[in-house]
């Protein structure tokens, strides 16, 4: 089965015209199927950063180590290629596209994961159960992709990819900001029904342990300074929870 690797992964931002700056300073993380490893952080430590390098986001650099899925190293890979392999991202801040319906996006992606077009009544019937579960509103699908959403919105549709699309490998970053608690249980219910399947590795990047009530994670991992500080169960998120991260911060300064 499917195993996620990251090993001695260290990263650049681009910060100014031709600036960079070192962000990840080492990181190694081994993901099997069905398991789920919460990342957990101060801001600025670097959660985030690991998600879109590993993505292929332009403005990181990976300088350093190799990322591997089913043994292959996605960095030698185009982003579009890791998404055909597996490797799925749910965005933080993800972005509208006007005059792109949601079904038809939604479609187009499908068909590229799958390698051929979905038959289209069979889709439509998949489409409206998923979005049906997820409780958005049928009329969606004719609209713009997240254009006029609010924020929940916007993260039900993230989930909504994240069912269709059945990746291997799921990356989701700070999926649980700016949700109230109504649209966090809908969500939340949702990545449990991809987990579910014990086939979907997930990375939940987060500040916050609210969603851990929801989604609960059989690994946790403190970030800082670029590295992953300290990992342990779920126990650990209390300890955050009730002691926040001021010790990895003074760690981190010290070095």
């Amino acid at each position: 089965m499917t195993k996620f690797e990251i090993r001695g992964v260290r990263a650049d931002v681009l910060i100014g015209a031709e600036e960079r700056k070192e962000i990840l300073k080492g990181v190694d993380l081994t993901i099997n199927p069905g398991e789920t490893h919460a990342i957990m952080g101060p801001n600025g430590s670097g959660k985030s950063t690991l998600a879109y390098a590993v993505a292929g986001h332009p403005r990181y650099e990976i300088t350093d180590g190799e990322v591997l899925l089913d043994g292959e190293n996605v960095l030698d890979m185009s982003v579009d290629e890791r998404a055909r392999a597996g490797l799925f991202l749910a965005m933080q801040y993800p972005i509208e596209v006007p005059g792109v319906s949601m079904s038809n996006f939604l479609r187009s992606s499908v068909t590229a994961v799958r390698g051929e077009a979905p038959k289209l009544r069979a889709f439509s019937k998949e489409l409206q159960e998923s979005m049906g579960n997820l409780a958005i509103d049928s009329s969606f699908a004719s609209r713009g992709v997240n254009e006029g959403f609010s924020g929940g919105e916007k993260k039900r549709h993230e989930i909504l990819q994240l069912e269709l699309l059945k990746p291997k490998m799921a990356i989701l970053d700070e999926t649980d900001s700016g949700l109230d608690v109504d649209a966090l249980k809908v969500v939340s219910e949702g990545i449990n029904r991809v987990r579910a399947t014990g086939e979907v590795g997930v990375m939940l990047i987060t500040h916050y342990t609210r969603i851990l009530t929801y989604v609960k994670p059989d690994y946790v991992h403190v970030f800082a300074d670029g590295r992953i500080a300290e990992s342990g169960g779920p126990e650990l998120a209390d300890v955050l929870e009730s002691e926040g991260y001021e010790r990895f911060a003074k760690a981190g300064a010290a070095k």
